[in-house]
């Protein structure tokens, strides 16, 4: 295990090494004042690369450690198989289905399956309406949610479902209102030797998360449901994607009751009046990146209607500040942040329609499922199933309200959206 981590910090050390030159040869263009040479792009291009690379093997590495640590923790859980208490092996699967498919497929035209009878689960909330929990090996693949995938859940600070997985749970949040500080209120002071220490009161309070149950249908022939391989790269596929839109639109933009509380929705944001209706000039992101939280690990989300404006962003000297010129295309980043079009954003000149966040301050609680259900009736004559696969989640900031900085004035937020213009 030792090892491991080893290998772990030396992948760490090389991506920071490889961030800082990335830092050097943009700092040293500035302190020329002067662009990037083509050398300099294709040198930070290639580190860039190589950055995002050791990323990827970071978040494997960790993944691994993590699982690696589970599986000693259970006494040696291996594969497929597991080692019973004598030290045989016992050749067991682990759900006896081979795909995704073949557990849909199953669900529909042999429910009595005795593959099944340990999957079958009842929901919490109704004790009515039950399905067939999805086996874990499966729910990996759809939940193993990649940055370019989804936009909040790979982001966010995840609570897993836990022993009971649609109960709330209440999280102890520091109030980090004007009325306090940034620190929940407690007071720090510097004592002699032998000094009386100072009490002080933090001001806590707790953020609930209740998760919400979410469900999406999808309707198949009988003929493709008897197909086990394309209906498993079917259903993946889809049920993969209606999970993150559904989610991803509640994260940003849900009300609170009944969903997940959005940043769109949330004191916690704070947002910036633009100078003029339907449009997005260079003040407006230097005033949002001004009251940015720093610190974190920030990106900037706009709808495609939006791009348009932002390729044509001119400083005050009449400079194109995100596309120096057509040849390059549209870039990644914009004032060091990345860039991610969301489809879920406000169209252009709408409230929220461009955010700056740091989504580690956004807390998603995982709930039952995700679970499967197969019905012929609806469709019968059509020769039709329609399946329904559900599952629970609730999230909302970290925060209660925007932080007040120490000097007492200036006020930030880990989520920073455009409003429209004031009056």
């Amino acid at each position: 295990m030792s090892r491991d981590i080893d290998k772990l910090f030396d992948l760490k050390k090389k991506r920071q090494m490889k961030v800082k030159e990335m830092r050097e040869i943009v700092d040293n263009a500035e302190h020329e004042e002067r662009s990037l040479t083509a050398e300099d792009k294709e040198k930070y291009d290639h580190l860039k690369q190589e950055a995002q690379e050791l990323r990827e093997k970071i978040k494997r590495e960790e993944e691994l450690h993590s699982l690696e640590s589970e599986l000693e923790d259970t006494g040696g859980f291996e594969g497929r198989g597991r080692t019973d208490p004598d030290g045989e092996e016992e050749s067991r699967e682990v759900s006896g289905f081979d795909s995704l498919g073949e557990f849909v497929q199953t669900v529909r035209f042999n429910p009595r399956d005795k593959r099944l009878s340990e999957t079958r689960e009842m929901q919490m909330k109704s004790g009515a309406d039950g399905g067939f929990t999805v086996p874990d090996e499966f729910l990996t693949d759809i939940m193993q949610v990649e940055p370019q995938d989804a936009i909040f859940r790979p982001r966010s600070t995840v609570i897993p479902a836990g022993d009971s997985p649609d109960a709330s749970i209440s999280m102890p949040a520091l109030d980090q209102t004007p009325e306090s500080n940034m620190y929940g209120g407690v007071e720090v002071s510097w004592l002699e030797e032998g000094g009386d220490k100072q009490e002080t009161d933090a001001e806590l309070y707790e953020i609930k998360l209740d998760p919400n149950e979410v469900a999406a249908y999808i309707t198949v022939s009988d003929k493709l449901l008897r197909n086990a391989p394309a209906l498993n790269a079917l259903i993946e596929r889809l049920l993969r994607g209606a999970i993150l839109a559904a989610e991803d639109h509640k994260f940003y933009a849900g009300t609170g009751v009944g969903t997940p509380l959005g940043v769109l929705e949330a004191p916690a944001t704070k947002f910036i009046n633009r100078a003029g209706a339907n449009e997005i000039v260079y003040q407006d992101i230097v005033s949002m990146y001004s009251s940015m939280k720093m610190g974190g690990s920030a990106i900037i989300t706009t709808t495609q209607t939006a791009l348009p404006q932002l390729m044509q962003l001119e400083d005050t000297q009449g400079n194109l500040i995100w596309q120096p010129n057509a040849r390059e295309g549209a870039p990644g980043s914009l004032l060091g942040i990345p860039v991610i079009l969301n489809e879920r954003s406000k169209t252009l000149g709408n409230k929220g329609d461009i955010m700056m966040m740091d989504l580690s301050y956004y807390m998603i609680k995982d709930g039952f499922g995700i679970a499967v259900d197969a019905s012929e009736h609806v469709h019968f004559r059509k020769n039709k199933t329609v399946i329904k696969a559900f599952w629970n989640v609730d999230g909302q900031p970290w925060l209660k309200d925007k932080i007040l900085l120490e000097d007492g004035e200036t006020e930030v937020s880990p989520f920073v959206g455009l409003d429209v213009p004031q009056g």
